[in-house]
């Protein structure tokens, strides 16, 4: 096999191997959601644009944002059925106080990491600045994913203020590699993740 062949070859693998990892994160999303939704709360996916992960992304052609090309790190969010309504596809939860929600996060490659994790856990106690645009929960989604380092800074106690609004959080750390079957992904992701929301005030 030549040189160009096995670069043909291994580009190929490459981007299977990516979708195959990408499908199964989905599947693990999807399978969190379905547990979330048969539970006293009737958990429902947040939507800010839609039946979508949310994501910092990138197509500049800056070196800096080329890494921003391929996702490495996705997340979801979701917040009691009663605490939200449905609009064209989208979802509309208002900010306030006494709102809590669930935030599942998976960071599939970082400098900072060693291996795949996912990040599980609630914010809560969020407080909206009287010069901020943001009335939903939804809009902010994306605004934490471009603020990682901010916001993440310690993720087992979040405690995150800008311009726009300040808001706590805990999430608790898992390795992906490790949550092998639903069994490990239920006493690992989700019951933890209610615990916390159930027993935060």
């Amino acid at each position: 096999m030549n040189e160009k062949e096995e670069l043909i070859r291994q580009t190929k693998r490459a981007f299977d191997f990516i979708q195959k990892l990408y499908m199964e994160v989905s599947y693990m999303f999807k399978e969190v959601e379905g547990v979330l939704l048969e539970e006293e709360e009737k958990f429902v996916i947040c939507r800010p644009q839609g039946y979508a992960v949310a994501a910092r992304s990138s197509v500049g052609l800056e070196p800096a944002y080329i890494k921003f090309w391929m996702l490495r790190k996705m997340a979801v969010s979701f917040v009691p059925e009663e605490n939200t309504s449905q609009k064209q596809g989208k979802t509309h939860t208002l900010m306030d106080d006494k709102l809590k929600t669930l935030y599942l996060r998976v960071i599939l490659d970082d400098k900072e990491i060693e291996q795949p994790v996912v990040h599980s856990g609630i914010f809560y106690n969020f407080t909206k600045k009287s010069n901020s645009r943001w009335d939903r929960y939804e809009h902010l989604l994306t605004h934490i994913e471009y603020n990682e380092h901010r916001v993440f800074t310690n993720p087992e106690f979040i405690d995150y203020e800008d311009m726009h609004l300040k808001f706590k959080g805990r999430l608790i750390g898992n390795n992906l590699y490790d949550l092998n079957s639903s069994e490990e992904l239920n006493n690992k992701v989700i019951k933890p993740m209610l615990e916390l929301f159930r027993n935060t005030p």
